[in-house]
């Protein structure tokens, strides 16, 4: 077993005591809720004449729901309304900070955390979302749960869990111009599965890593169940207390100073020792696209969809499932694939440096005739941010609708979904059938500047080919 990583420090820092199952029974600093997963754990908190124990520690907001054109409340949607009042309710019965719509601090709930400071090394933090594994860009151990665990946290401010294995994953080098951290983690589902990290924690580290922002970060991370682990982090250092520092719930005056000192200690060992070590080179890392209805197949966008023949036999199957759902040919390329709709958002790449990026490669272009195409940034703080800085004009000019935050089309539990079997490039998380919103639709998972050359050119595009790359 491991010894000597951040994750084994944190999770024996936060053992309450061990169970007679043999899981651990661990303490969660910090529990984020929505509106999708906690109206059933508050219904049985109830049920059961149980309070929330530490509501000082849970912090609300809503975000898969939540309309990103028309807002007006009561929503035309019945059942996102009912929703919407229940964790209104519950957050006021039980004292729980929560952020509306129009508070200034709404939005996806990966983003929020982070960008207010909520997120800190050293921390477990619990979320009923999959994507709890954002967290982990701070040097925190972050775990998505489910509905019975929400209630469990609500009441507890504890999880029974197995302690998990830890996996380096080294990546070295420079990234070519045109890639970018959603290539990255792209490649390394590719490469190890999306069954590969079952049963792991993912420790990303190597030179590639330690030059990333803390936004890159968190989209690899984000990614982190995508490939089968429970969770995945990247050790704190100067870039996490660069981010950090003077947010609104940061550590303040000599407290700063102490936090980071302690923040330093909880850092992996020159020594630990790991479960497995696996090395990528980032220079053999392509703009990535995926092919078919995991996140796991994908390619460089210059390559071909690959043959049953060139895959391994356990890939087979799914890959002729993806053949057939995804109305692809073995062999075909990959770029000129035409697109029906391009949507940048999501709690994956929906933060500012995602929307700046993608400005830069929009403007001055027009959104093909075919294409229906639309921005969505991750929080109210990001969308404020976005307008300061003309973003919204710069896409707006070039034919993308710029919405309201949440979700949106990543999921589809909105007005925000696909028609039939239109194709989508998406800078969101999951390609599953139907993740956006109809049985047919397709989804092709790239980076936010992928997406805007889709939405350019109505195709497939190496964004590296468009006119006006900066």
């Amino acid at each position: 077993m491991s010894k000597g990583t951040l994750f084994d420090k944190v999770w024996d820092l936060h053992t309450v005591g061990i169970l007679p199952s043999g899981q651990t029974q661990l303490f969660i600093g910090l529990h984020l809720i929505h509106e999708v997963t906690s109206p059933q754990a508050f219904a049985m908190l109830r049920d059961r004449g149980l309070p929330v124990l530490y509501p000082e520690r849970t912090v609300a907001t809503v975000d898969h729901i939540v309309p990103t054109g028309n807002q007006a409340r009561p929503f035309a949607d019945t059942l996102a309304e009912e929703m919407m009042q229940e964790l209104e309710k519950n957050c006021q019965a039980h004292n729980i900070r929560f952020y509306n719509i129009g508070s200034g601090n709404q939005g996806i709930v990966h983003i929020i955390a982070p960008e207010q400071g909520l997120t800190q090394p050293g921390m477990t933090v619990a979320c009923g979302d999959s994507h709890t594994s954002t967290h982990g860009a701070f040097g925190a151990i972050a775990f998505g749960i489910g509905t019975s665990q929400v209630r469990d946290v609500l009441a507890s401010q504890t999880l029974a869990l197995s302690k998990l294995k830890v996996r380096r994953i080294e990546v070295n080098g420079d990234l070519k111009p045109g890639v970018y951290a959603k290539d990255v983690i792209l490649h390394i589902i590719r490469k190890l599965g999306v069954k590969g990290g079952v049963g792991y924690a993912y420790e990303y580290a190597g030179t590639t890593f330690e030059k990333m922002s803390m936004e890159e970060r968190m989209t690899v991370c984000n990614m982190a169940i995508e490939g089968g682990a429970r969770c995945g982090y990247v050790n704190p250092d100067q870039v996490t207390y660069d981010y950090l520092h003077g947010r609104d719930f940061a550590p303040k005056g000599a407290d700063w100073e102490k936090a980071v000192a302690w923040w330093d200690s909880i850092r992996s060992d020159p020594d630990a020792e790991y479960d497995d070590v696996v090395i990528f080179d980032a220079a053999e890392i392509q703009p990535t696209v995926t092919w078919g209805i995991t996140p796991g197949q994908g390619l460089g966008v210059n390559e071909t969809i690959p043959t049953p023949e060139e895959l391994p036999d356990s890939e087979r199957a799914i890959a002729q499932e993806a053949y057939q759902y995804m109305k692809f040919q073995p062999g075909q390329p990959i770029a000129g694939t035409k697109i029906d709709v391009c949507f940048v958002g999501s709690c994956t790449n929906g933060r500012i440096s995602d929307l700046r990026e993608a400005a830069k490669f929009a403007q001055g272009h027009k959104v093909a005739s075919t294409v229906k195409a639309f921005v969505v940034p991750g929080s109210e703080r990001v969308k404020q941010q976005a307008e300061a800085e003309g973003l919204d004009k710069i896409f707006v000019e070039a034919g993308f609708e710029w919405r309201e935050p949440g979700c949106s089309m990543c999921l589809a539990m909105n007005p925000d979904k696909l028609e039939g079997d239109q194709i989508s490039a998406s800078s969101s998380n999951r390609n599953f059938k139907g993740r956006q919103g109809s049985p047919q639709g397709r989804t092709l998972l790239m980076s936010p500047a992928m997406v805007i050359a889709a939405a350019i050119r109505g195709e497939v595009t190496d964004v590296r080919t468009l006119n006006g790359n900066p």
